[in-house]
């Protein structure tokens, strides 16, 4: 299996940032009526009204883990020792 090139890798890496930033953009309007003067209406219609951006905000971390900076293998070549 070919393994992927280290600026795809490092592209993918971007997945995390950008959905984050695309889901605060979104609910940017919501979050300052929350931060201004919070009611449970409020947070129901956000949810309500933009359930994608929410449920990114939710998977964050575990796109952060998938995708977020790539880490050793057990089995990668740079994580063995060089041959004296």
């Amino acid at each position: 299996m070919k393994s992927p090139s280290p600026r795809s890798q490092r592209s993918w890496s971007l997945l995390p940032p950008l959905l984050l930033l695309l889901a605060l953009g979104d609910l940017r309007i919501d979050l300052q009526l929350l931060l201004d003067h919070f009611t449970v209406t409020t947070l129901v219609t956000a949810i309500r009204s933009h359930p994608l951006a929410v449920v990114v905000l939710l998977a964050q971390p575990s796109l952060w883990r998938r995708y977020g900076k790539r880490q050793l293998q057990v089995g990668d070549i740079s994580a063995r020792p060089s041959d004296p």
